[in-house]
């Protein structure tokens, strides 16, 4: 088996524009994304944030200040291919692409839109349902799946 993470931050954003809610716990809905979370959306590549503690770390960020949803420690997420299926406690999600720095980022403090490019996090899709709690592992599986082109969601 190889390298294993651990859940160390969750939260979900119910409301567009409005600051995530630190929980315990998340249901994460396949094919949809985290239950009451306004990101949670059929069929797309963006349904769950991740990032690893130790770029929060790099950056001087406490975790979940980049708005992530799950923040992990243990694993490199940057460094899992696309298609990299993540076992979090009875959930399961598929790496789609790296999450690629906005102007919000960039609001935080400036300059670090740049400084953040490729460590931003990983974007995934829920592929099965399930909940997920702090200190909850993170298992990268053997499997590989196929997924979309980096910047598009899945046809239908």
């Amino acid at each position: 088996m190889g390298p294993m993470g651990q859940v160390i931050f969750l939260q979900a954003c119910p409301k567009s524009k409005e600051p995530p809610l630190p929980s315990a716990s998340l249901r994460l809905i396949e094919g949809l994304g985290i239950e009451g979370d306004f990101h949670a959306r059929p069929k797309s590549s963006r349904q769950v944030l991740l990032m690893a503690e130790e770029n929060c770390d790099a950056f001087g960020l406490a975790p979940g200040e980049v708005r992530e949803n799950i923040t992990t420690r243990g694993l490199d997420l940057q460094n899992l291919p696309e298609g990299t299926v993540l076992e979090i406690g009875a959930a399961a999600l598929v790496l789609t692409k790296d999450c690629e720095p906005c102007v919000f980022i960039e609001r935080l403090r400036p300059g670090l839109r740049a400084q953040m490019e490729r460590r931003r996090g990983m974007l995934a899709r829920v592929v099965r349902s399930g909940e997920i709690r702090l200190g909850d592992e993170v298992r990268p599986a053997e499997t590989i799946l196929e997924v979309w082109g980096p910047h598009q969601d899945p046809p239908g």
